[in-house]
């Protein structure tokens, strides 16, 4: 799978592990972004990390 591509069907899918709510896909810093969570959910090599633990929080630079 190329780089800066996802799955579309993947991601009509994927929700916020925390808050249950939709996810935005970043696609130059190839994240999922849960505004309501304040969290940034990295994606490595196609496949999205769905951990607390490995996510950025969105007020970090």
């Amino acid at each position: 799978m190329e780089k800066d591509l996802i799955d579309p069907k993947l991601l009509e899918i994927l929700v916020c592990p925390l808050t249950k709510t939709t996810l935005r896909y970043d696609r130059a810093a190839q994240e999922l972004v849960s505004e309501a969570a304040g969290l940034a959910f990295p994606i490595r090599h196609g496949v999205p990390i769905m951990l607390a633990d490995e996510a950025r929080a969105l007020d970090q630079a």
